[in-house]
């Protein structure tokens, strides 16, 4: 059976996520079952940010910049919610590679408990401080009177953001990611029927702007948290829960949150990096930032996908690590690398070709279209390099070992990234210029630094 006929005849068997043992068989097989539920996933997840923009696109480029601004502050949300949904993945992979079900749904259940505990304090601060955030942000007094209501619902309905993460996660440790595929999907479709109806309005429903982008996308993740919720508790997943787990277990907690806390620095560090980035971004206006925003948000749909499999990739480690096999673990790690790279490649040359007709997608005015596509060429530059070092990144999560990825991350966007940035667009004028190349060159680094940490193998006696 040649290569493309084996891929249509797994493709329905993956999409459906019908059970497989991820630590014997085919290694390509089970890196293939695992990335394309998780690459749809990710696309999924890529998708609410792109109808938001096309939406909102049409508001002007104050609401683009509001919406651009708001997307920094929140990766600090995301970087909590994925750096704790590692230490999930990576806990409840082990204990099922172990064999030990019911220990992997005492972990899910500490790490739900922990999510709404840290959503409740930023849910405060971005209910009470909108128009702060916005104008420490370097927002303009007209667009943070425009825009505050779409920061003040997102960051106030983070807690959809953070379990969405968390639970999903716990999904993928299990290797139920079709799971989690599908019920983005349900909260996908919902985004982009409300998205339209709360920004323009339409019958009953006013116009709400601006902040009817944000209405819709926390209705569409909530709706799928219920679900998500609903799926673990009636266990039509490999995981089942029960009302009586949901106790605060110190034992489980404390695992769970020395493990997670390299998670999150790591994403501290890199998405507090993105920040500044912005900031000095918008330094240039709010055309440029509109540009910026714009093409941020179409790459993060294709790094969704890479995502995925580099999810596939610890998944797999922490598994196989279970199961006390870790060169089946290690060959997977290789294997997921060069199926994202050839991934990444042509993505790549996708938006050197067609940069500019992307933008035009979203924007008619030219400053915006060519920041944009100047954006999307410079950092697609890379995307080879970003290709194995997301793998071996999340590789390195999925054993549980954070700690390594927070040194690389340190070193990388704060130490290299930060002040690179700032000398190559303030000091030495190249303004947008100066900041993407940054991007690019530190994305590179990673690679190469996890590349060299990874083949020395001290992630395969991390105990977790």
């Amino acid at each position: 059976m040649t290569l493309f006929k084996k891929i249509i005849h797994h493709l329905p068997e993956a999409i459906a996520g019908r059970t497989q043992e991820y630590t014997s068989g085919s290694i390509r097989k089970a890196v293939f079952m695992l990335s394309v539920p998780m690459v749809l996933e990710m696309m999924m997840e890529s998708i609410f940010f792109l109808v938001d923009a096309y939406w909102v696109s049409s508001l002007g480029a104050n609401a683009i910049a509001t919406v651009g601004l708001t997307e920094s502050v929140l990766t600090l949300v995301y970087a909590i919610a994925i750096g704790l949904s590692m230490g999930v993945t990576a806990i409840v992979a082990r204990r099922i590679g172990e064999k030990n079900t019911p220990a992997a749904g005492r972990a899910a259940v500490q790490s739900i408990i922990l999510g709404i505990f840290v959503a409740a304090l930023v849910a405060v601060l971005g209910v009470l401080f909108p128009k702060e955030i916005l104008s420490l942000m370097g927002g303009e007094s007209d667009l943070v009177a425009e825009g505050y209501g779409y920061t003040q619902i997102l960051l106030g309905g983070n807690a959809t953001i953070m379990l969405l993460f968390i639970i999903n996660a716990v999904f993928r440790g299990a290797g139920d990611a079709s799971v989690a595929m599908k019920v983005l999907i349900v909260s996908n479709l919902l985004n982009i029927i409300l998205d339209p109806l709360f920004i323009f309005g339409w019958g009953p429903v006013p116009a709400y702007g601006v902040k009817g982008a944000a209405i819709a996308t926390t209705i569409g993740r909530g709706t799928a948290v219920i679900l998500q919720l609903l799926i673990l508790f009636f266990g039509w997943s490999r995981i089942k829960v029960g009302f009586k787990e949901f106790v605060f277990n110190a034992t489980i907690m404390w695992n769970l949150v020395k493990v997670s806390l390299g998670g999150i620095g790591q994403f501290i560090i890199g998405t507090s990096s993105w920040v500044f980035l912005m900031r000095i971004m918008a330094e240039f206006g709010s055309e440029v930032l509109a540009g910026y925003t714009i093409a941020i948000r179409v790459l993060m749909f294709t790094l969704m996908p890479s995502w995925g499999m580099s999810n596939a990739a610890a998944t797999l480690v922490g598994q196989n690590l279970g199961a006390g096999k870790p060169e089946r673990a290690e060959s997977s790690v290789w294997k997921t690398g060069k199926y994202n790279a050839w991934f990444m490649v042509a993505v790549s040359l996708f938006y050197l070709f067609f940069a500019e007709w992307i933008l035009k997608i979203f924007s008619v005015e030219p400053e915006v279209i060519e920041s944009g596509a100047l954006s999307l060429r410079v950092i697609a530059a890379g995307y080879v390099f970003y290709a194995y070092g997301m793998v071996i990144i999340q590789s390195f999560n999925g054993a549980g070992d954070t700690r390594t990825p927070t040194i690389i991350n340190f070193f990388c966007f704060w130490i290299f990234q930060l002040p690179f940035a700032y000398l190559a667009a303030i000091t030495f004028e190249l303004e947008v210029l100066g900041v993407l190349l940054a991007i690019t060159f530190a994305e590179i680094l990673i690679a190469i630094i996890a590349i060299l940490l990874f083949k020395k193998g001290a992630w395969k006696r991390v105990q977790v």
